[in-house]
């Protein structure tokens, strides 16, 4: 078996993928997502509740999504046993989590109450988490109707609250 040149040359362009390595997506930067999760936080323990009455009133739905908005649950995989093996589904959760509430904030429900410190913080994280993600589908609010405009802006940072909560320690276990 005679081996030509360019019979030489395919095997060579055949092989030559597998033996050099593939280069490796960025790694998520877990100590900067806990510091700019925890500046999240603290944000939110700031904010000045505009309309303090809306505090126990809420806001039923007609149809709600049991997906939307995102909220990180059992299923995401977030537990600290998982992460550390596999953490491709959580940060997936919250990538859609910070895009929605970036986008949210930057709706007509806070076009009275614009948060830029919110914002920035969201866009900061978002960045660090799309380095190794990507970006998802964008999923624009409805519009809504300006008498539920505070309500709405009130369940939103309530949820975005609790929400960075579970990120946070999420981020925590995870630069340890």
């Amino acid at each position: 078996f005679a081996m030509t040149p360019r019979l030489c040359l395919c095997l060579l362009a055949l092989l030559l993928p597998a033996l050099v390595p593939a280069p490796r997506p960025p790694r998520t930067d877990w100590v900067s997502c806990r510091s700019l999760s925890r500046s999240l936080s603290q944000l939110l323990g700031e904010i000045e509740e505009p309309h303090g009455v809306l505090k126990d009133i809420r806001l039923d739905e007609e149809a709600p999504d049991e997906d939307w908005p995102p909220r990180i649950r059992c299923s995401d995989a977030c537990d600290p046993s998982t992460l550390d093996t596999n953490n491709t589904r959580c940060l997936r959760r919250i990538l859609q989590g910070l895009q929605h509430y970036r986008d949210l904030l930057d709706s007509d429900v806070f076009s009275s109450h614009r948060q830029p410190k919110l914002q920035r913080a969201l866009e900061q994280l978002l960045a660090l988490v799309q380095q190794e993600h990507g970006r998802l589908p964008r999923r624009p609010p409805a519009p809504s109707p300006p008498w539920a405009q505070a309500l709405l802006q009130h369940q939103a940072l309530e949820r975005l609250q609790s929400f960075t909560a579970i990120m946070s320690r999420v981020f925590t276990h995870s630069a340890s």
